[in-house]
């Protein structure tokens, strides 16, 4: 993190970081997502479960779950100011989600060290029933997410 991204408030920086990643979220914004809240190393995301995203068996398509919980961890990782993407990903699914079900996705920071973090998401449903847990490792590449930094600081 440069001298400039070190003496923001920690939330506010999270909070920028957050909207501008949001601004070009294509995927997320079309998948009817919504941005619930933002600290350093966490975020919670909701989706409602649209027809269109449930499966033959008429029940919620598991990608679209993790695709949700995906994001999530996205703008968890991403909460520094230092561009970080998904290096390795797993989902447990755990229960069935109906068309109509809302769901949340929170995520936690586990561990952040070097240029590698592990973070954890669990997806809830309305009632509050968890319905996925996935764990995401990221990896952070090169340059910032704001424009007023300098890009690289090797």
């Amino acid at each position: 993190m440069d001298a400039v991204a070190g003496n923001r408030d920690p939330h506010a920086l999270a909070q920028a970081c957050a909207n501008k990643m949001w601004q070009d979220d294509r995927a997320s914004q079309g998948l009817g997502m919504s941005l619930q809240r933002i600290a350093p190393g966490e975020a919670v995301l909701a989706m409602t479960v649209r027809k269109d995203m449930t499966n033959g068996h008429g029940i919620c398509h598991g990608g679209f779950i993790f695709t949700l919980a995906d994001s999530t961890f996205a703008f968890a990782c991403n909460t520094y100011d230092q561009r970080t993407v998904a290096q390795q990903c797993a989902v447990t699914f755990l229960q069935p989600v109906r068309e109509g079900e809302t769901l949340t996705a929170h995520a936690v920071e586990r561990t952040r060290a070097g240029r590698g973090g592990i973070y954890d998401v669990t997806v809830r449903d309305s009632s509050n029933k968890v319905i996925a847990e996935f764990r995401g490792h990221s990896r952070t590449i090169s340059g910032q997410l704001l424009d007023n930094h300098p890009q690289d600081h090797k």
